[in-house]
């Protein structure tokens, strides 16, 4: 009797991972609109615990997605003033020039 040995499959590499076409960002008033859901559903105080912790946690989130738009919106402010060589642009610092 002969022995079959078997010879062992050639392994498929798996495709690599499509990317996924990246989600394009809320705006500001969206994402306070659904922070302003979330505290509302919270406050209704009828989800059970686990569940009013995730949308705590999700909120979470939310506050500081609003922030960095909030960050990002401060960083394009410019103050525009008149200077020697025409109308000049500074950072606005909101009127706190000369308050140390």
């Amino acid at each position: 009797m002969t022995k079959q040995t078997e010879l062992p499959m050639p392994t498929q590499q798996p495709e690599p991972a499509q990317a996924e076409p990246a989600q394009p960002k809320r705006t500001f008033e969206d994402t306070l609109a659904l922070l302003e859901d979330h505290v509302r559903r919270l406050d209704s105080g009828e989800l059970p615990l686990e569940d009013a912790l995730g949308v705590f946690e999700q909120g979470v989130g939310l506050v500081r997605e609003c922030q960095q738009l909030l960050d990002d919106a401060d960083r394009r402010i410019v103050e525009l003033s008149p200077g020697p060589q025409g109308i000049e642009e500074h950072s606005f610092d909101g009127g706190a020039r000369g308050q140390d």
